[in-house]
């Protein structure tokens, strides 16, 4: 638990895990609770999804689970409204053997708030959960969001990170997997400008046999921008017959831009296949020549080519209706 009133016990750049991310930095000053707030909540991403709302303002639950959508499909929307205060959130999600779901999860907000918010996920066996998350936060807001996820042997995780940073925003995924026939897909998609600051961090730890794990990450970063990717798979000691894949792949769009990339493959076992990659670069011009020699207009031809790069991402969505309204909000922004 993070605590935001003690700025001195949060982790800096000392800690490995958070040098890219210096949170006691970002926080230098003791804030308070957050008050209640009622805002008046913008537009609903995922409003075209059908499906039961769990509404956290302020780290306070506003409602619930309530009857009236699909029982598979859950909107979780973490909602902000302060300004020099910081707040709380501690939410548990579970799937039950068998079962399938689909957590839609936003975080949003206006002023300059301090949020940490952890959730706990169990998947039982053979269950399957497809997370979805869309961080789009205001430009002043400090936003740490840790999920923790357990892994039954059988079970299934898809997930989809989208961020747009913040003054820093960290989204991290911790994953327990057994092995067993369990599957992780952790991907995640960043798009910044400005000075906005972004951090997709993940650790999956292979405990058994023939576990597989897919991670794609991509990232567009302009101005003064910082992306940071983190990604650490573990392979025990016996975990062998374990798939295990992560790519990370950045454009830089501006000289002021920066991406901090750490992939990292730590294993122990003897039989395994496991692979990393890492690409940090800018657009391509010979594709951006052909689109202009084409008579396209020089941003609407890059715009074009940076919604294909990152709409591989996007794709690999499985969700109909979310991933088409993620595809939405990824081109109004490119727009």
């Amino acid at each position: 638990m993070l605590d935001f009133a003690r700025p001195e016990t949060l982790p800096g750049r000392q800690v490995e895990a958070w040098k890219y991310s210096d949170l006691r930095a970002a926080v230098r000053t003791p804030l308070p609770p957050s008050p209640p707030a009622q805002p008046a909540l913008g537009p609903d991403l995922f409003a075209e999804v059908p499906a039961r709302p769990i509404t956290y303002v302020n780290g306070r639950l506003q409602c619930g689970g309530e009857p009236g959508g699909p029982a598979d499909v859950h909107r979780l929307r973490i909602v902000s409204d302060a300004t020099g205060t910081a707040h709380r959130v501690a939410a548990e999600f579970a799937v039950r053997a068998g079962e399938r779901a689909v957590l839609l999860e936003t975080y949003e907000g206006r002023g300059a708030y301090a949020a940490d918010a952890e959730l706990r996920i169990t998947l039982d066996p053979g269950a399957v959960l497809e997370r979805i998350v869309v961080a789009d936060e205001p430009e002043a807001a400090v936003s740490v969001s840790r999920a923790s996820v357990q892994l039954a042997p059988g079970a299934a995780f898809r997930q989809t990170v989208v961020a747009s940073g913040a003054r820093l925003q960290r989204l991290e995924t911790t994953v327990s997997h057994p092995g067993g026939g369990a599957e992780a897909r952790l991907d995640g998609l960043y798009l910044l400008k400005g000075a906005r600051h972004a951090d997709l961090t993940s650790i999956v730890a292979h405990e058994g046999l023939d576990g597989v794990t897919a991670q794609l990450t991509k990232g567009v970063v302009r101005d003064r921008a910082r992306g940071v990717f983190q990604g650490k798979i573990v392979v025990a000691e016996g975990a062998d017959r374990t798939d295990a894949r992560m790519g990370h792949h950045a454009l830089l769009l501006s000289d002021g831009a920066e991406v901090d990339a750490k992939p990292e493959l730590e294993i122990y076992a003897d039989d395994v296949s496991c692979a990393h990659g890492n690409t940090v670069g800018a657009l391509d011009e010979q594709a951006l020549f052909y689109a202009l020699a084409r008579g396209i207009p020089a941003e609407a031809a890059r715009a074009m080519l940076i919604e294909a790069f990152l709409g591989e991402v996007v794709d690999r969505i499985q969700h109909e209706a979310a991933r088409e309204a993620v595809r939405a909000w990824v081109a109004e922004r490119l727009r």
